[in-house]
């Protein structure tokens, strides 16, 4: 039986091998099975899936960062007021923000107020249920790891300026837990556009 893999979005996929033009081996995951899809995720590999809920195969490594400075991260973007818009993602050297790119539920819900007999709470939910499930989210903030033994890390935030599509160093740097509390209030704030 074919290895499957359901994403965030409720969209199966199917773990598929093919070759290379120069002959090697290429896993991908497809929406059908494919013959020859293999029956197990092959040694060394794991499933990844991206905040976007892209799924892919991707080489076992070890992780630089740790779990609990991916968790510190989080635990502080929970307290965020728009916390629901944004995600955490840790990628080699890296732990990335993603944010929610999209209409906001309050202002879904207040226009299809007037147009549905069901409570607004009702209509509320159902929305962010839907914008949860399809959402897309692009990176805005980024904490890089510099100095593995004293885990001193980088902050760099996407850059909004005309013809500049790339990040911008804060100019801040020290232990994670500083860095997430002194910027993730700044997330979705004009302050935000001020770190350089």
């Amino acid at each position: 039986m074919p290895v499957t893999y359901t994403n965030r979005k409720g969209i199966t996929y199917y773990l598929c091998q093919g070759m290379t033009k120069t002959g090697k081996v290429r896993y991908y995951f497809a929406r059908q099975p494919r013959a020859g899809s293999p029956d197990q995720i092959p040694e060394g590999y794991l499933i990844s899936e991206s905040v976007n809920g892209v799924v892919s195969l991707a080489l076992s490594r070890t992780p630089l960062i740790y779990e609990r400075e991916v968790a510190s991260v989080d635990a502080i973007l929970t307290q965020h007021p728009k916390s629901r818009d944004y995600r955490v993602i840790m990628k080699n050297s890296q732990i990335i923000i993603y944010e929610r790119i999209g209409p906001d539920v309050d202002i879904l819900s207040d226009l299809f107020e007037n147009f549905t007999p069901l409570p607004q709470e009702s209509v509320k939910k159902r929305i962010q249920e839907q914008l949860d499930k399809m959402a897309c989210f692009n990176p805005i903030l980024r904490f890089t790891l510099v100095d593995p033994d004293g885990r001193q890390f980088t902050a760099e935030r996407w850059s909004f300026f005309g013809g500049i599509d790339d990040w911008v160093d804060t100019g801040e740097s020290g232990r994670i837990d500083n860095l997430a509390h002194k910027l993730i209030p700044k997330l979705g704030s004009n302050d935000f556009f001020e770190m350089f």
